[in-house]
């Protein structure tokens, strides 16, 4: 019916957009993620805590092996990392709309990315 093809094309247009806002979202994380390493990247550097926190490395050296509290640039990298499944999984799901070699459903897709990118 053309009003479930007009749905269709407004899902695949919203699909693109979202993939166009978490690959802008990713990037932005990972400005701040390379921010957030220290300037050494030294194995002690990376896992003393930062010179803010409030839990002090004054315990024995086994507990500098395993730190309690991860540091900042680990919870950007799992940012990371949960932003890049999700704009996998997007784009997959408007891959696989594109292949149903529908023209209405690649213009949505087309226009989608362009709205997307452009915003």
């Amino acid at each position: 019916s053309p009003a479930g093809m007009a749905l269709s094309v407004l899902l695949i247009l919203l699909l693109s957009v979202l993939y166009e806002a978490v690959k802008m979202g990713k990037a932005v994380l990972l400005r701040r993620a390379l921010l957030a390493l220290p300037r050494s990247l030294s194995q002690e550097a990376l896992t003393e805590p930062q010179e803010g926190d409030s839990s002090s490395a004054q315990g024995s050296s086994s507990l500098m092996a395993f730190p309690i509290s991860f540091p900042r640039w680990f919870w950007f990298h799992v940012g990371q990392t949960l932003f890049h499944v999700v704009q996998v999984v997007l784009g997959y799901m408007v891959m696989l709309a594109v292949m149903s070699y529908n023209a209405w459903i690649f213009l949505g897709a087309i226009a989608g990315s362009t709205l997307g990118y452009f915003m």
